[in-house]
């Protein structure tokens, strides 16, 4: 042992290039010579190969590795390598990795040693080359987390980093153990990072260099907060591979052939509407190129049509340059010309499109469409959703490959805009995802006047998409190579996680808030610095003139040319005369209204077999599913349904499900969608019914009613009403036969969409051609639960109702579906199960859409008396606008001394008041079902049956609220204001409702004498 010590101190000392020969008598003179103090244990213990037997072997392998180092094991060639450097007994050798796992929080030293390069290898592995490797480690990490906070991001410079305190900004103390002796040692480069390519070591300073052009020139990356290292390494591997971001000549020439468009529609349209509103790209013109790439790129991936949704600026640029829509269309919207068809149309950069043209880079035919939407900015956003979702329902694309949604937003209403958060928290819901959206920010760097810095709490403006663990890529907008990276990535990233991704487009706003606003009152250093520089266009062509890829002429050819296609549609925009709000329809339906007679509606009633059938099922549990173990609440449900059944009468829930059924059979997708819908915020509805022991286990009578019936589609939505109501209406828009219902917990919390209500849906038809068959179902109804639990806010729906009070419409055979047609939406407060039935199939029957508003009970759903038979609903019937008085007062017309009007669930408490006070044949109640369009006819037939009663409108909601000031006028007219009618209700209040029991009690008191008294 102790010659094998000495050999081991020989050894180490043979100069490298010393012959064989001599290395041989060298070492066996040395091990016969007398050998100095044994070696302490553990420096044995280290190095057990060296023993008096070995010295062939070690001669062998020394003879070997002088010859070349590779032609031996790497242990051999550390071993050497460290003795050659002088390392002292026990140090030069190093341990096989074992073949053992290691145990937690521990990773073997061997696996560092082998890969580190002669220059760390001659220094033995200490405490201080591991802490080296893991501050190396740390810089690459403290890159990839904070490099985007120093990226040179700005075109305008104001928000960049000092270069002198960048770093120390990024990798902050980890540096601190390098001096710069140190940059040019090699490090091995862990897993974590994918700056060698191939390399599996790099020096310091190189690692360096990688990671900032990778992480801080043009492109910030915030994507570390992802909670998957798959997706961090798949970003990881697209940002910091070596030459990632090349592009070839033929890239570079489209790139700046789009660029040119972009700007040249700007100026074109500045030259020759120098005064106009058009809220222009101007200083954000890559944004063309970037929607663009993107489509390409999707479109190379297999999806066929995009739905988008934008704001007001380049809006223009976008419908032309984008869409293809064509720019005589465009142009004539700045004429000021007449409209030739219905509506009564909008601005022009508020206004949608639908196109389906061949995308030349891929040669495959896609569909475009941009949806219409208010400068309420942002609402437009799940409205798209909603429609990507329902293309992607209806094409039988369940995991979006098809179908892609792209949102472009402003980078002060992306922060500012609480729908965008509603709106991200859609975005992975079972029944609501769109497998993923590319969302553009136009990042202005400004809000109208308002700076960034009084305008959002958090660093960057797209935050709010971290929620979702949405990656984030923020980009110089004046690098066009760097952008069209960032979109090629965005589109692979959505195609293969099926997650959102943000492309923040950091840019400017040359011009003001528009063309006639001046920026200089508020912003004077930014435009003063905006002033002076050279537009995008300018400085890559330039760039590529420089590289030799194109010439000043090839330039100027391009440009000259796409001026030509925009003066010779200029010129033949000058011959039309007349503009057409058709050519802007976003959601056109193909088919849908050829081959109609216009105001004919089918019938609405439906055979007894098919009422039985879907009550029997709806009554039951599942069926061979014996150990579904119930609930014995709903058992006890199912029951009273099949009772009911027998006695052929439905209550509010069995009406509903009959009506949803009958579509369902007849090939109607039917989806109902809101808070807690699927059991009903009143535990009336029960559609899903739940396994007791089984999680996950559920069954839907609904969905399986018959073997070949469409799908049903019920689903307890986030508790959002803005975002999901626009989701719904976006959803209707894409399919007019479908019955899609969006249902409110409660009535008094559509207020919170009131956006959508407002903009959308009231308003929608007239503005932008586009019809919907969206129901709202608000349930309403003052019972004494306070005021926001109980009123739907009736009188704000009629206020927006397009029916003139003055206006008596001419009455006729088709009267009743003239008025529909002619109105913007239908209200309606219906006061039985078999009414609710016949509107719910109406939607389906009429000849075109519209939407319904429905005032849904709470207290009825189980009323004794609130339930039909099936004779209302059998063929030969249909919804009932008006229910007339039916009873002894019906026999007793020259009698009735009052006529009571109302709506809804009041019915029920004055006609249990009128029967308690045995006044049932002086007293007519009258139910008003269908309040918009007022259904003139039957009030004045209703009218005319008593002519000498007291007319008098009753109704439970204030009287500053409810139907009293929509039906006040409109029944003078009907009755050509030779009859007054009186109001019988509450008083005036600024409260929907009280808040104490005692006093609504004593409320519906004072309400039922006033209506009744004689």
């Amino acid at each position: 042992m102790n010659r094998a010590r000495v050999l081991s101190h020989l050894l180490s000392r043979v100069p490298p290039g010393t012959p064989v020969t001599a290395v041989r008598a060298w070492l066996i003179g040395g091990a016969r010579g007398k050998a100095s103090a044994p070696p302490p244990p553990t420096a044995l213990a280290a190095e057990p190969f060296l023993n008096g037997s070995s010295s062939n072997y070690v001669e062998e392998m020394y003879n070997a590795w002088l010859h070349d180092p590779k032609s031996v094991h790497q242990s051999w060639d550390t071993f050497f390598r460290n003795t050659s450097a002088g390392a002292q007994p026990g140090e030069a050798y190093m341990a096989p990795p074992s073949l053992a796992q290691p145990t937690r929080h521990h990773v073997p030293l061997s696996s560092i040693a082998p890969a580190i390069s002669p220059a760390v290898g001659r220094t033995p592995l200490t405490d201080n080359v591991i802490d080296d490797h893991l501050a190396v480690q740390g810089i690459i990490r403290a890159y990839q987390i904070r490099g985007h906070s120093i990226a040179k991001i700005d075109p305008l410079g104001i928000n960049t980093v000092d270069s002198s305190e960048s770093r120390e900004l990024v990798v902050r103390n980890y540096m601190n153990r390098f001096n710069e002796s140190d940059m040019d040692r090699s490090f091995k480069l862990p897993m974590s990072t994918f700056v060698g390519g191939n390399e599996k070591t790099l020096p310091l300073k190189e690692i360096i260099k990688r990671l900032e052009d990778a992480y801080c020139r043009s492109i910030g990356v915030e994507f570390m907060f992802i909670n998957s290292l798959e997706q961090c390494n798949w970003i990881r591997q697209k940002f910091e591979s070596p030459g990632i971001m090349a592009m070839n000549q033929q890239d570079k020439r489209l790139l700046l052939a789009r660029l040119t468009r972009s700007h040249g529609f700007e100026a074109f349209l500045a030259r020759k509407f120098s005064s106009e509103k058009r809220f222009g790209l101007e200083g954000c013109e890559i944004l063309i190129p970037a929607m663009k790439q993107v489509i390409d790129r999707s479109t190379s991936l297999g999806v066929e049509s995009f739905v988008m949704g934008m704001p007001h600026r380049g809006r223009l640029n976008v419908l032309s340059n984008v869409c293809r829509k064509p720019l005589e269309h465009i142009f004539t919207q700045f004429a000021g010309l007449d409209t030739g068809d219905e509506g009564s149309g909008d601005v022009k950069y508020h206004l949608g499109t639908y196109q389906e043209r061949l995308n030349r880079v891929t040669n495959k035919n896609i569909r475009l469409a941009i949806v219409a939407n208010p400068s309420h900015l942002e609402a437009v956003d799940p409205v798209v959703q909603g429609k990507t979702r329902a293309e992607q329902f209806y094409h039988g694309d369940s995991e979006g490959n098809k179908v892609l949604s792209i949102l472009l937003h402003g980078d002060a209403a992306f922060s500012g805009q609480g729908i965008v958060y509603e709106t991200f928290h859609l975005s992975e819901l079972p029944e609501y995802t769109t497998h993923g959206t590319i969302h553009v920010v136009v990042n202005n760097q400004i809000g109208f006047t308002t700076d960034p810095r009084m305008s959002r709490s958090s660093p960057y403006c797209t935050d709010v998409a971290r929620v979702v663990n949405a990656p984030i890529f923020h980009v110089n907008a004046d690098d066009p190579e760097a952008v069209m990276h960032v979109c090629n990535v965005a589109a692979d990233w959505r195609h293969t996680f099926h997650k959102d991704v943000v492309i923040d487009l950091v840019c400017y706003r040359r011009n003001g808030h528009n063309e006639v606003d001046e920026p200089m009152f508020t912003q004077p250093l930014m435009y003063n610095r905006i002033r002076k520089l050279k537009p995008v266009i300018e400085l890559y062509a330039d760039k590529l003139i420089s590289e030799g890829v194109v010439s000043a002429e090839e330039t100027k050819e391009v440009r000259d040319r796409y001026e030509k296609i925009l003066e010779e549609a200029f010129t033949a925009a000058k011959s039309e005369t007349r503009v057409f709000n058709k050519h802007w329809i976003d959601s056109p339906w193909s088919g849908f209204f050829e081959g109609k007679d216009p105001l004919r509606a089918t019938p609405t009633g439906v055979h007894e077999d098919t009422l039985t059938h879907i009550c029997k099922r709806f009554a039951s549990a599942p069926p061979n599913a014996s150990d579904f173990v119930i609930h014995r609440g709903l058992q006890r449900i199912l029951s009273s349904r099949m009772e009911m059944v027998k006695a052929r009468t439905v209550d509010w829930a069995m009406g509903e499900a009959v009506a949803f059924g009958s579509l369902l059979k007849e090939g109607v997708h039917v989806r109902l969608s809101g808070q807690d819908v699927e059991r009903g915020t009143f535990s009336h509805r029960h559609h899903v019914l739940h396994h007791q022991k089984v999680d996950k286990s559920q069954y839907n009578a609904l969905a399986n009613l018959y073997p070949d019936q469409a799908p049903y589609t019920v689903c307890n939505s986030s508790l959002s009403e803005y975002a999901v109501l626009g989701f719904e209406l976006g959803f209707s828009m894409t399919n007019p036969n479908a019955l899609v219902l969006w249902e409110a917990q409660f009535g008094d919390f559509n207020n919170t969409a009131q956006c959508i209500i407002d903009q959308f849906i009231s308003s929608g038809q007239s503005k932008w051609i586009r019809q919907t068959g969206l129901v709202l179902l608000l349930p309403h109804g003052m019972e004494g639960m306070g005021p926001e639990h109980s009123s739907s806010r009736l009188e704000r729906f009629l206020q927006m109702t397009s029916d003139d009070p003055d206006v008596l419409p001419a009455f006729s055979s088709d009267f009743a579906i003239r008025q529909l047609s002619d109105i913007n939406w239908i209200v309606a407060n219906c006061s039985t199960p078999g009414n609710l039935f016949h509107v719910l199939r109406r939607q389906i029957a009429l000849p075109f859409r519209k939407p319904l508003i429905i005032m849904t009970p709470k207290s009825l759903l189980r009323h004794p008396e609130a339930k039909s038979s099936f004779d209302d609903m059998v063929e030969g019937t249909e919804f009932q606008r008006i229910i007339p008085e039916a009873g002894p007062a019906a026999k007793n017309e020259a009698g009735v001394k009052r006529l009571i009007f109302c709506s809804g669930k009041v019915y029920y408490d004055l006609a249990a008041a009128r029967k308690e006070a045995g006044i049932e044949d002086s007293i007519a109640i009258a139910r008003v079902e269908q309040i918009a369009p007022f259904p003139y006819d039957l009030i004045k037939q209703e009218c005319d049956k008593y002519p000498d009663a007291e007319l008098v409108w009753s109704q439970e909601e204030h009287k500053n609220m409810g139907a009293w000031s929509y039906i006040q006028p409109r029944i003078a007219t009907a009755l050509n204001h030779e009859r007054h009618i009186v109001y019988a209700g509450r008083p005036v209040s600024a409260s929907p409702a009280t808040g104490n029991k005692k006093t609504h009690t004593r409320e519906v008191k004072q309400l039922l004498e006033d209506a009744l008294a004689l």
